[in-house]
């Protein structure tokens, strides 16, 4: 065959996988992919609708993927719609019923309790422990109960009884961040005892978890055995503040939170020792994955990894083609089928946000790189990097209210590293547990990794990140973007472009009118337990209003969400003044506003006291507790102590958190 005949039959070819390619549907008819998307839609615009913070744009990316999904023939449009309907209706249905069940159960009140802890947080002489199957005077209730002791010998499995105060948790309202995570982690109750009497242990797993930090504890220093506990149980929150803040500005804090990379190396390191049973061996590689799930309390992100290893297992097993979306899409249906709360979670959103930037993005990177001569190894490491990061990025923002500089550097490190860290770390802290007279000896090998790693720390600063800005509807196009523009979906060249092009633009515009302020007044209100703030922005101006219970924790984290410049303000409202300027005291501001002026002590920021002030064109007047603003010739009274609104023409309480107010020619 002549070299033109071979061009000419190449040509044709070629001519003929385009045109078979554009008579193929725009997304592959998975059915539970698109069941997993339709209850995913349901459940989560039921949430923002009840709980008071739904935006069209909410439904902005479901609505794209329909649009895409149903451009097919008639019947198998008609069955996409249908699964999707059916679907987001269950979704919805098992949202509502989940959220009658938090607020069934027993009222605030004093009761004797009797509980199993399920994990414990131990700092500074107190214990914090969640437990569950719990019994109010003797009467079994469902949920679980955030218990604070006076005591640091509180342990996983400890079942204890005491009689306290127990208060309701509410349900999530207009953004309220820590109630949205008692709402996700099912606990109903809160209360504090300074007493309490040990009943006995309950429980092989909790009972091997506190087992765990037992000799974690007695062998190591406190920071590389808070260290160890967080690798192998995911319970981080006993880490040093400092450590674990700059391992999440790093972008690394994964590795402390049992994700499903941990699920993913002890289940490969299985299949090696097991190899020899040949197809039988995911068997007891998933047998030992579930316990090490059961170990860690079933973190979303570790059932998801146990969920997709089980998929592939048995796909090896039947020897069927393993689909990674397909397995995605199966461990995310089953977990919001039975816990839709979850989709709250930052776990939830991470760990499936990050498989699923693989299984969209990944590959079409890695061949991109290839091109350009990169050694293979190089090409999947750097793609897979990307593609978790591009697709995570709002989820990151939204979160941690920032993005972090060093995460791709770092975990080009600390990935490959980890497997190196983590293998001889479970099975040194296992054989410690069973033989504790040889834990010392056992366990010299992590505690130098572990001393090793905290010294690389404690001498480099990994702590810078991008933050300062809120996202709004921008979040919502991004992920409308990564949908149109991943090659899951088939479209030509020009249409992609267009489309990209278009949404660009859509999400800079969206960042400006969020983030920018040219014209009037904008007034941002956030909240955080018992504490609340609003932000008050002009074009050339910005004051900080704080009350008496914020503390100094959220207004950092708020700032980071909406706003990196300094402020030119924090005046402070409300009866315990003296908290709240202390807090001030620590905030990046020029000044610190307070009805009657104090000295701190702490900081140079200077207190000044006085009724009136003024910042820029806003004008402020203290009424007892309250404060009072003057702008765009409106009328706004800042009171988060009282419940009623009076002689103004907008009223900031306390349940306005999450709320955005614009000032001109009107309240909008």
């Amino acid at each position: 065959m002549s070299a033109a005949e071979r061009s000419a039959e190449s040509m044709s070819e070629g001519q003929g996988a385009e045109q078979k390619s554009a008579r193929l549907p725009r997304v592959n008819f998975r059915p539970v992919l698109f069941a997993v998307l339709g209850c995913m839609g349901g459940v989560y615009l039921y949430l923002r609708i009840a709980f008071g913070g739904f935006v069209p744009s909410d439904a902005l990316f479901f609505a794209v993927f329909l649009i895409v999904a149903l451009m097919r023939p008639a019947r198998r449009a008609l069955a996409v719609l249908l699964v999707f309907a059916v679907f987001a209706g269950l979704g919805a249905g098992l949202a509502h019923l989940e959220a009658r069940r938090f607020v069934s159960g027993a009222e605030a009140g004093e009761y004797t309790v009797t509980g199993t802890v399920e994990e414990v947080v131990i700092e500074h002489g107190r214990s914090t422990a969640t437990l569950s199957s719990l019994t109010l005077d003797g009467e079994r209730v469902a949920g679980r109960m955030e218990v604070t002791f006076l005591s640091e010998e509180i342990r996983p499995a400890d079942i204890l009884s005491f009689t306290a105060y127990l208060s309701r948790s509410p349900l999530p309202e207009n953004g309220d961040v820590s109630a949205e995570t008692d709402y996700a982690d099912g606990v109903r109750y809160a209360a504090q005892a300074a007493e309490y009497t040990a009943a006995g242990r309950s429980g092989t797993f909790l009972r091997l978890n506190a087992a765990l930090y037992d000799v974690l504890h007695e062998h190591l220093e406190t920071d590389a055995a808070d260290v160890a506990y967080a690798l192998l149980t995911g319970n981080s929150r006993g880490m040093d503040a400092s450590f674990l803040s700059e391992s999440r500005a790093g972008g690394i804090a994964h590795a402390f939170a049992v994700s499903g990379l941990h699920i993913g190396i002890l289940y490969g390191a299985a299949m090696l020792v097991f190899r020899p049973l040949r197809r039988y061996a995911f068997l007891p590689a998933i047998a030992l994955a579930g316990c090490y799930s059961a170990l860690c309390a079933f973190t979303v992100s570790s059932v998801r990894a146990l969920l997709m290893c089980a998929v592939s297992g048995a796909c090896r097993f039947a020897g069927r083609k393993y689909d990674f979306l397909g397995s995605i899409s199966l461990a995310g249906l089953l977990t919001l089928l039975a816990a839709p709360a979850q989709i709250l979670t930052a776990g939830f959103r991470l760990s499936y946000g990050a498989v699923l930037g693989l299984a969209l993005f990944s590959g079409s990177f890695s061949r991109g790189l290839k091109k350009l001569r990169l050694p293979a190894f190089l090409a999947d490491y750097l793609s897979a990097s990307a593609a978790v990061q591009i697709f995570t990025f709002p989820i990151m923002a939204e979160t941690f209210g920032y993005v972090s500089v060093w995460g791709t550097l770092l975990n080009f490190f600390v990935i490959p590293a980890l497997p190196v860290l983590f293998l001889p770390l479970v099975v040194c802290a296992g054989l410690a547990a069973a033989f504790p007279a040889a834990a010392s000896v056992l366990l010299a090998l992590p505690n130098g990794m572990l001393s090793a790693l905290l010294l690389l720390f404690s001498a480099a600063d990994f702590s810078a990140v991008l933050s300062g800005f809120a996202l709004g509807a921008g979040g919502a196009v991004w992920f409308a973007a990564m949908l149109l523009l991943c090659d899951r979906v088939r479209m030509k060249t020009l249409a992609r472009s267009v489309a990209a092009g278009a949404l660009c633009l859509l999400f800079l515009a969206c960042m400006v009118w969020e983030n920018a302020v040219f014209t009037g007044c904008k007034i941002v209100v956030y909240e955080r337990g018992e504490g609340s703030c609003a932000l008050v922005r002009t074009r050339e101006s910005a004051v900080l209003v704080i009350d008496g219970d914020i503390s100094l924790a959220a207004c950092e984290d708020f700032l980071m969400r909406s706003y990196g410049g300094r402020l030119d303000a924090v005046a402070v409202v409300g009866e315990d003044a003296g908290h709240a300027v202390n807090v001030a005291a620590f905030l990046p501001a020029e000044e610190v506003r307070v009805r009657t002026s104090f000295e701190t002590g702490l900081r140079e920021t200077p207190v000044l006291g006085g009724v009136r002030f003024s910042v820029g064109e806003l004008s402020f007047r203290y009424e007892g507790n309250a404060l009072v603003l003057l702008a765009e010739g409106r009328l706004i009274k800042f009171d988060f102590a009282e419940e009623r609104a009076f002689g103004a023409d907008l009223y900031v309480q306390t349940g306005d958190g999450g709320l955005k107010y614009f000032l001109k020619d009107g309240i909008v």
